[in-house]
């Protein structure tokens, strides 16, 4: 019979030696180990299929029986062999494995209880039920960057304003010294705030509320506040100006790590989606469903999604193989047009930083001019290179969707190209706003001017003119993000919903697009970062504006918009969105780290005016500790030290890339042997059914 053949006479019985030798398996590895050469391998097979046959002649049943082959459920298994380990195992490590066991149990239910005290849990798994995981993971990235906010706002609140304040007003017997700019001219430390005297009109506020102007340029929100250079607390001393620059330091730090962290997970599933050109279509094919869908309409749009992302998968084999196939002339031609378009992206991005340059010269010069304007103009200039930039992020991106349709890329390379273009004019345009700022800081065309090192007349205090940059351009985009969806959304809303007029049906509603709405927020957080220093509770500003720029969206999403027709799949948006915001941290380093350690700092405001640049405090700090730990510290910066520190950095580095070269070995051996198996399958199924016919 059947069984006869292909099963052992007894349940616990080996199988037969030489049907199992048959195996495809079998084969091939034998077939490996000859090739990899030895009679050693030979005779160590050779030993084993005699021990194979000595168990089989003797047909008992084995020692030990996998736990597979217990008629038994997995949780009774399971209990089965830890008390079976238990036994052999001392009153010690019996304590010990109960008190791991305790602890796991309370650290999962404590994990339990405060997944209910999520921020917009319930919204978001809402939103994710409704629309899908693509749209969800733009919910869930703000989230992130209100954590984030709010972290670097407790840090700087804790470290910075928090000191201050309390020392000035005296609380718990609290007081505060200044040290007078040393080597400086006097009138390089002349500052006067634009405060408000007199009968002031309501307007007057209005201005100064969204200019940072007036009643705010005095308060704790920017740099020129903290003028203190040592707090003191009972008999404990607190330098401020040090507590200012390594607050920095790790609000940036924590940023970054916590950015590298949470973009790990999203970098494994891109890998594991990315790999195999077949095991992505599988992946679609049998696993593209997604199972958090409810609602009718977003389930249509669902299997339009998969349909298009099989398409587009079609459409680029159909591309490589038109550009396998193309002749030289017309691989001239291509590449010519390219070329071409190319220069034309970069004449628009030149046009957007002229543009930039030229606003941002013209409202430095002109906002303290406020006798010959009225409200209006004078918010209107100080408010011009905001509007510049936010017309260039706008038109920039619809020039670069134009012209990409000319450039005959595949449809998956056309939207990453866009998406970089305006990944890079968002985040450059805060690049040349600043180094408008400073090319006006830096010009100094007098004796008077290069003895303070900035030009003192124009920016007195420059860290807060260069915080209440940051300020406005924070304030005039979340200003229209609220009027795009209040003034733009819902009247066309309102249009294609009740008009039938041809056009506007045409037009229709809205798209949700996640890209475009994932560059205003990293936008967004990049001028919170840079912000940060020169206006320490900036976060705060940030954390309010996130907050409520996701009601508006989620309003928006629920109301006015409509999904878009090709989404992109949830675990590469999210490693894309935090590679884009990682680009922007990365962006706020260079102006910090030049405002830091090379511009020199205002004599008249601020924690760093008694040094020449804010970076000076810290050998200033090591002075004043005792000569053994300076001469460690020193030895630490030296390049005796650096260079043996970045050998070994190196080294470490070629291990784990050797180290992941041997994972990737493993994975493909395991590769085989899965396929390996799935023949062996086969090979049993067709003896099966020969078997039958027999």
């Amino acid at each position: 019979s059947l069984a006869e053949v292909f099963l052992p006479e007894e349940p616990g019985a080996a199988a037969p030696v030489g049907f199992l030798q048959q195996l495809p398996s079998y084969q091939s590895a034998l077939r490996r180990r000859n090739a990899s050469g030895g009679g050693t391998q030979g005779y160590s097979a050779e030993r084993r299929g005699a021990e194979a046959r000595r168990l089989e002649q003797e047909g008992g049943e084995l020692v030990a029986r996998p736990a597979r082959e217990h008629p038994l459920s997995i949780a009774e298994k399971r209990r089965d062999l830890q008390q079976a380990d238990t036994k052999y195992l001392s009153g010690w490590e019996q304590w010990k494995r109960t008190s791991n066991k305790s602890l796991k149990k309370v650290l999962n239910e404590v994990k339990e209880l405060s997944s209910y005290l999520e921020l917009w849990r319930h919204d978001i798994h809402s939103i994710e039920g409704k629309f899908g995981t693509g749209i969800q993971s733009y919910f869930s990235f703000l989230r992130f960057l209100v954590l984030l906010n709010f972290v670097m706002f407790i840090l700087m609140f804790s470290f910075v304003t928090f000191p201050s304040i309390i020392s000035k007003y005296g609380i718990f017997n609290s007081t505060f010294s200044k040290i007078p700019a040393q080597n400086t001219e006097p009138h390089c430390t002349v500052y006067t705030p634009s405060g408000n005297k007199g009968l002031v009109y309501f307007y007057t506020y209005l201005k100064d509320l969204l200019s940072g102007t007036g009643f705010l340029e005095v308060t704790s929100l920017f740099y020129g506040y903290y003028t203190i250079h040592t707090a003191w607390f009972s008999i404990l001393s607190y330098n401020l100006p040090l507590a200012y620059l390594l607050a920095t330091f790790f609000y940036l730090a924590l940023s970054f790590f916590w950015i590298i962290k949470r973009s790990v997970e999203g970098f494994k599933q891109n890998l594991v989606h990315d790999e195999d050109q077949f095991q992505s279509y599988c992946n679609k094919v049998f696993a593209g469903w997604d199972f958090c869908i409810t609602d009718p309409n977003a389930a249509r749009l669902k299997h339009r999604s998969l349909q298009y992302e099989l398409q587009t998968d079609l459409e680029e084999e159909r591309l490589k193989r038109k550009i396998a196939d193309r002749t030289v002339k017309e691989k001239l031609r291509i590449y010519s047009l390219r070329i071409f378009i190319n220069i034309i992206v970069i004449a628009v991005l030149s046009g957007c930083f002229y543009s930039i340059y030229r606003a941002t010269v013209f409202s430095q010069e002109n906002s303290s001019d406020i006798s010959n304007m009225n409200f209006q103009a004078n918010l209107l200039v100080q408010y011009l290179p905001s509007i510049v930039i936010t017309l260039a992020n706008f038109i920039a991106p619809q020039i670069f969707s134009f012209l990409i349709g000319f450039e005959d890329y595949s449809p998956a390379f056309e939207i990453r190209l866009t998406l970089m273009r305006c990944v890079f004019v968002r985040l450059a345009n805060i690049g040349v706003l600043l180094f408008s700022l400073w090319s006006q800081i830096s010009y100094c065309a007098t004796d008077e001017c290069k003895a303070c090192g900035y030009n003192y007349k124009l920016y007195p205090c420059w860290e807060t003119e260069v915080g209440q940059e940051m300020y406005k351009l924070t304030i005039f985009d979340f200003i229209i993000i609220l009027a795009v969806t209040l003034f733009v959304d819902f009247p066309r809303k309102l249009l294609v919903t009740h008009w039938s007029f041809k056009p506007v049906q045409w037009c229709g509603l809205q798209e949700f697009r996640i890209s475009d709405n994932v560059l205003e927020i990293i936008y967004g957080q990049t001028i919170c970062w840079i912000g940060t220093f020169f206006s320490p509770l900036l976060p705060a500003i940030a954390t309010i504006k996130y907050f409520i720029i996701f009601y508006i969206k989620k309003i928006s999403l629920i109301h006015t918009c409509k999904p878009s027709a090709r989404p992109i799949r949830a675990s590469s948006s999210n490693f894309f969105f935090l590679l884009v915001l990682l680009i922007g941290l990365v962006l706020a380093f260079i102006p910090l780290g030049i405002s830091i350690a090379h511009i020199p700092s205002s004599k008249a405001c601020g924690p760093f005016r008694s040094f020449n640049t804010s970076w000076e405090v810290v050998p200033y700090t090591i002075l004043g500790f005792p000569t053994g730990l300076q001469q460690v510290l020193y030895g630490i910066a030296s390049e005796a030290f650096a260079v043996p520190f970045f050998v070994v950095i190196c080294l470490i580095m070629f291990y784990f890339m050797a180290l992941a070269g041997a994972h990737k070995r493993v994975v493909e051996q395991l590769r085989e042997q899965l396929v390996l198996e799935s023949r062996d399958k086969l090979f049993l199924i067709r003896k099966i059914t020969e078997a039958q016919r027999h």
